[in-house]
């Protein structure tokens, strides 16, 4: 797994997941975009891999696109309209861009190149808790309950998922 993270001006949401698949397809990879402020680390995007294969595997998806059955996992969610608020919306703004399959780095490249990603940074490492603890529902009565950090806490959301089916 490959992750790619910078700013991207996103104008047409729809030309961004269109050309997303593209990239996948030509290098047979899963391409996914995700808005950064909800990425809780690269665990959280790994075990949202592993589950949404997982799946895949059993035939227990929900998406027919590998890249979207990650975004639900990812985001927590069953339903692929819920899903979407982890993804890019229109404008500027931070991302992350997971790619996962046969030749990751030419999908790198491509995704970096085409998609006129800016400014590499590391997203992930700097996530903002409260958003986070929001977006996933995390208690203040489960953050008291445990010393774990808030990127577990959204690792055991991700897993909970195959729970709530």
């Amino acid at each position: 797994m490959e992750l790619v993270e910078g700013r991207l001006t996103v104008d047409d949401t729809d030309a961004l997941v269109e050309r997303l698949g593209e990239i996948g397809d030509e290098h047979g990879c899963a391409v996914q975009a995700f808005d950064a402020r909800y990425v809780a680390g690269r665990d959280h995007l790994k075990r949202a891999v592993e589950l949404a294969d997982r799946a895949i595997e059993r035939g227990e998806n929900v998406a027919r696109n590998r890249g979207v059955e990650i975004l639900l996992y990812a985001a927590g969610r069953r339903q692929i309209n819920q899903a979407f608020e982890m993804g890019v919306s229109e404008g500027e703004q931070a991302v992350v861009v997971l790619i996962d399959g046969d030749d990751e780095a030419g999908a790198t490249e491509a995704a970096t190149e085409q998609l006129d990603i800016t400014e590499p940074t590391a997203a992930v490492e700097h996530a903002d808790e409260e958003l986070l603890r929001d977006f996933f529902d995390v208690t203040d009565a489960e953050r008291d309950a445990t010393d774990a950090d808030i990127g577990a806490l959204v690792c055991e959301r991700v897993a909970l998922l195959e729970v709530e089916k």
